[in-house]
Parts: structure tokens; sequence; C-alpha cells
């Protein structure tokens, strides 16, 4: 197919990838221009669009009943406005000294060339799928997009064991242990780190570990995973490590994910240390003009420590693409960074972290000071009032806060954004113990956790001062 064709005045702007990013930046571009400005193609290999993969591991434990309530915009309703969206094609070449992108049905294999004026990449992250025996086998799955959920489902409906084991104790794998444990799985967590959750610093992932070993799971650290055994039948068995063997009749790969930007390296686009893409603030892709790139398969500047990051969430992804739609669409924004923030749970189990690590810090040459408190989650002669702890890191002589971890039960993940603000707003631990946050007994003590453990912090910043 000739990539030549008639224009006229009307440009066309092609997305790669039909989920949070490619189909926001789409849509708010077709708000700014309408069918006879801008001409939107929107290529998808999978079945679903605009849908919450942050939801998965719900749906698999049955707090979701169906994958639709997970799909925030159907193909139907992009294409009722005005957005020509492929399902089940992929890209699989794209051609920037001829402004083209060459894409495959998927069901039939026939190619074709579409041309663009202005290109979005949105292709999100692939599971990281270790190089070992059996990881191709029946009964291993990732979790990343809803087809790989349903076919998970699918997968437990054809098997009668009941043994699941989650390799890797990340977000996903902490997930999808609770998600197992809600369905009566007997479940094991293998996990190469010392404690789950190395978004914490593994004093506050220690508790994680109590909590994952007080709902029943078996917790094993410090492991690494050889090869995964099969049956007779070709379907996995047996996850294997160093040290032994543990019998599974289904496997969930949790350890992580990586950009996926084959397609955007082999055309020569600009990667940073992480694979991901490297963006300016509108972000578009460094030393392109007319091509910008969001969500998973892009690199963001941490605000904290000034370095580059990839992080793959939902929230960062619509908002790239919010900014993005806005560009291409003839507007102005931009996105400038972000300060780690996340928040996760595993039962009744408050996970948050945001800003730095120690060994965040460390890495970004910061001298810092770390103080740790107990305290409980409304004001402690209220009923159900729960402990909760609170993890803070500020630099040393500056007192700038540097980050925050809280793992706790009611009301501990959503504290953790008072830090968020502060760390974007670069406040001081001292300033912190001013903020007038909200108080009422069944809410919070008369000094929120936070704010005691930014009293604490503060006052071992000047301590450290004499």
């Amino acid at each position: 197919m000739s990539m030549s064709r008639a224009r006229g005045t009307r440009e066309r702007l092609v997305v790669i990838g039909g989920d949070a990013a490619g189909m926001s930046a789409a849509s708010q571009a077709r708000r700014l221009k309408g069918p006879d400005e801008l001409e939107i193609v929107a290529f998808e290999r999978g079945h679903f669009t605009s849908y919450s993969a942050c939801g998965i591991p719900y749906w698999v434990g049955g707090d979701v009943s169906a994958p639709e309530e997970l799909i925030a915009r159907t193909p139907e309703e992009h294409r009722e406005r005005d957005i020509d969206l492929r399902m089940r094609t992929e890209v699989v070449e794209l051609d920037i000294a001829g402004g083209r992108v060459r894409a495959r049905d998927v069901d039939s294999g026939a190619e074709s060339w579409t041309s663009y004026d202005k290109l979005v990449i949105g292709t999100g992250a692939r599971p990281i799928r270790p190089d070992m025996p059996g990881v191709d086998a029946p009964g291993v799955h990732g979790v990343q997009t809803l087809d790989d959920g349903q076919a998970l489902l699918d997968s437990l409906a054809r098997t009668r064991g009941r043994r699941a084991v989650v390799v890797g104790a990340g977000y996903i794998g902490v997930e999808m242990a609770e998600a197992f444990v809600n369905r009566g799985y007997d479940v094991t967590v293998v996990n190469r780190g010392k404690e789950p959750m190395s978004t914490l610093d593994p004093d506050m992932g220690r508790l994680v570990h109590k909590a994952m070993e007080g709902l029943g799971i078996t917790m094993v650290d410090d492991a690494q995973v050889t090869e995964l055994l099969t049956g007779d039948d070709g379907r996995v068995r047996a996850v294997v490590t160093e040290d032994a063997e543990y019998p599974a009749d289904v496997v969930v790969l949790g350890i992580g994910v990586r950009p996926e930007t084959t397609l955007a390296k082999a055309a020569g686009l600009p990667v940073g240390q992480h694979d991901g893409l490297l963006t300016d603030l509108a972000m578009r892709v460094r030393g392109h003009e007319n091509i910008w790139a969001g969500g998973d398969c892009v690199e963001v500047l941490d605000l904290v420590s000034g370095q580059e990051r990839h992080i793959a969430l939902g929230t960062h992804a619509n908002k790239h693409g919010q900014v993005i739609g806005t560009n291409v669409g003839g507007g102005y924004a931009t996105f400038p960074g972000v300060v780690g923030t996340a928040v996760s749970k595993v039962c009744d189990l408050e996970i948050a972290r945001t800003g730095l690590r120690e060994k965040d810090a460390h890495r970004a040459g910061l001298q810092f000071e770390t103080v740790t408190i107990e305290s409980t989650s409304r004001a402690g002669y209220y009923p159900e009032a729960s402990l909760m702890t609170v993890k803070m890191l500020a630099e040393r002589r500056t007192g700038r806060l540097l980050g925050v971890q809280i793992v706790g039960r009611e009301g501990a993940a959503k504290r953790v954004d008072i830090a968020a603000v502060a760390l974007t707003a670069r406040m001081t631990v001292e300033q912190m113990t001013a903020l007038d946050l909200g108080y009422a007994p069944p809410f919070s003590p008369v000094w929120d956790p936070v704010l005691v453990a930014a009293r604490k912090a503060a006052a071992k910043i000047q301590a450290s001062l004499r």
C-alpha cells in the first residue's frame, strides 16, 4: 500500500497503543480539534481499550465481577468520537524518515502502511519474564493486560489444584497473593529481595512480611528461582529455587515490568538508562518535533532526586495523555515530573510510599537523617484506632523532606498524600510541623502520624547542627 494520499489541510495523528496514555491523548486532541481538522488513527493489539490494569488483581480475587467494570471507554465509544480505532492490530515498524508506521492484523497477518503528520507512542510496559526452563509452560502467567487477566482466570477454571506460587513481591506480587488468598488457594510468595516490597526500605518491608505470614501466606525471601518444573501434561507443577522446590498448580510472575520500547529503539528514538523513551516537559520525544510519548514506555523526572526514573502507573499515564493531547491539539501543557507516590494493600494492611528510599538518597549523593515512629489512625481513646508506622527521610542540614513510607491499617495509605504535596513544594520537615491538617478523634490523633514523624525529624536535624 502506498503511503501517499491527498491530505488537504487536515492532519493525521497516529496513536500506537489503546490504553491510558494513548487514548487519553487521542481523546484530548479530539476535544480541541474536530474531524475536519485532525484525523485520528489508533492501533491496539489487544481486545480492550482504556482499561485499568491496576484493577486486574481485584478482578482475579473476586472483588470485581467482570472485566467490563475495569473499562473506562470501549472501542465503540472511541469510534463515536471520530477516532479510527483499529483493534487487534499491532504496529511492527516505525519509519521516522518517511513519516509512516507498518501495522499487522494480529488475526489475519495482513500488513499495511499508514502515514502520519503527528505520532503518539503509548506502547506501555512488558512484564519481565526470566529466561529459564518452564517459564512459557501452561499455567504460568503475567498480569499486565486484561487479556492476561482473562487468560489467568481461564487457566484457574481448567485446573483443580489449589496451590498458587507468586514469583516476586512487588505491588503486583503482593496484590496477586491477596487475590489467591481470597479465592481460597494455598499461597507461596518467592521473592529475590530480603523483604517484600522493594519500593520500601527493608525495615518497613519487614512489616509487610509479618502481615502476609499472618494471612497464612508462605513467604520465601532472599531466594532466586532457577526453573519451573512441568508435569506429564506439560503444565507447570513446581517452582524451583537454589534451595527448595515449591509445588504449584498456577504460577504468577510479579517480577516487575520494563518499558516496551522495542519499536522505538529500532527506529532510533532516544531511550534512557531504564530503557524508557526520553521526552521533554511537553512529552515530546527529544529531538523529534512531531513525535510524543507517554505512559509506561517513558522515563520521567524525579523531582526529589533530579534523576530520570521509570514508574509504571496509570495516574502518570493519564496525565501524560492529557498533556500530549493538549499539545497535539494546538494548546500548551507540560508534565513537570513525579515524586514517586504509590499505595497498595494486602487484605487490611495498607502500604504507602513517596519520595526516596535510603538507597535512592545514597545513589543521588544526598546526606540524610531517618526517623521511624509508631502512632495511631485515630485518637487513641476512639474505638477501632489502629497502629501505623511512619518512616521519614530528611536532608541533613537543610531539613528538606526526602521521602516517607507508611505501613498500617485503616487510614494509613492515603496519609502519604500529605507527604507527596510537601515533597512537590520542597518543604522542610520543620515547615511540615505547622501544616493545618484536619483533626477530629474519629479521623486522627491531635498530632497526625505524619506530623509526629516530621517533628521528630526536625528535632534530629536541629541536633545534627549543634
